[in-house]
């Protein structure tokens, strides 16, 4: 079902990037470019290739929701300790065995943890 979805996705993107690529630049990008006043107020009216943008662009986010909520559910059970093995201790909380690792290796098992200067 993910994969369905994702072929869809990446088929979105590609026709989405095609269909804004093949629009008509209306100029004054970036409130760039001429007074913008004039006789003609407000927006010109949507041509089929902006609605049909929009509706890709609909699409494209949709699949993108029903992405996350797959990725989601399929890893809602488990968690990163469950992925690296790391049992709980005995009173539930995961305690890692770190062993030795962490100790300098010159360290006696029997010598007092003291610095020396003390």
């Amino acid at each position: 079902m993910e994969n369905v979805v994702l072929i869809i996705h990446l088929i979105l993107a590609l026709s989405l990037i095609g269909t804004v690529l093949l629009q008509r630049s209306e100029g004054g990008g970036l409130g760039m470019g001429g007074g913008g006043g004039g006789a003609t107020g407000g927006r010109p009216a949507p041509t089929a290739m902006s609605k049909f943008t929009w509706a890709l662009a609909t699409a494209f986010i949709c699949t993108s929701i029903a992405l996350t909520l797959i990725s989601a559910s399929e890893t809602a059970g488990s968690s990163v300790a469950d992925r690296l093995g790391i049992d709980a201790g005995e009173d539930g909380t995961a305690v890692p065995d770190l062993g030795d690792s962490l100790l300098p290796p010159s360290l006696d098992d029997n010598a007092p943890l003291v610095p020396a200067g003390e």
